[in-house]
């Protein structure tokens, strides 16, 4: 249901955008999430069913920014500044509560896009 893209190289400092498509419209909370080599899954941030209201993870905050197209059914995440510990599979998710931070509350999930920092 969930379709993650974007994902690719980029040199530290740079920008890239993730996209999350889904095939009918979501109307739910979203967000992203993202897994490193040997590391647990870590909340990235979050939106709300309007879009009205963000949420993000401190290490992110400033550089990132999440955002929805409701009319395209796509989730966003516009990805700034980046850095090596930026290096991850970043995942979609939706259906929990408004800025849930644990993964584990989430019902549906993309299959992830890879991100690659070069230094």
């Amino acid at each position: 249901q969930l379709q993650a893209s974007g994902g690719g190289l980029v040199q530290a400092g740079g920008s890239l955008r993730l996209s999350c498509a889904s095939s009918r419209r979501t109307f739910m909370n979203m967000g992203w999430f993202r897994q490193a080599p040997g590391k647990e899954r870590e909340f990235v941030a979050a939106i709300t069913r309007s879009g009205a209201t963000t949420y993000y993870a401190d290490s992110v905050k400033g550089r990132f920014t999440i955002s929805r197209d409701n009319a395209k059914n796509t989730l966003y995440l516009q990805m700034s500044s980046v850095k090596f510990e930026d290096t991850a599979i970043y995942y979609c998710a939706a259906g929990a509560a408004a800025g849930n931070v644990l993964s584990n509350e989430y019902d549906y999930w993309g299959q992830g896009t890879l991100v690659t920092v070069s230094s």
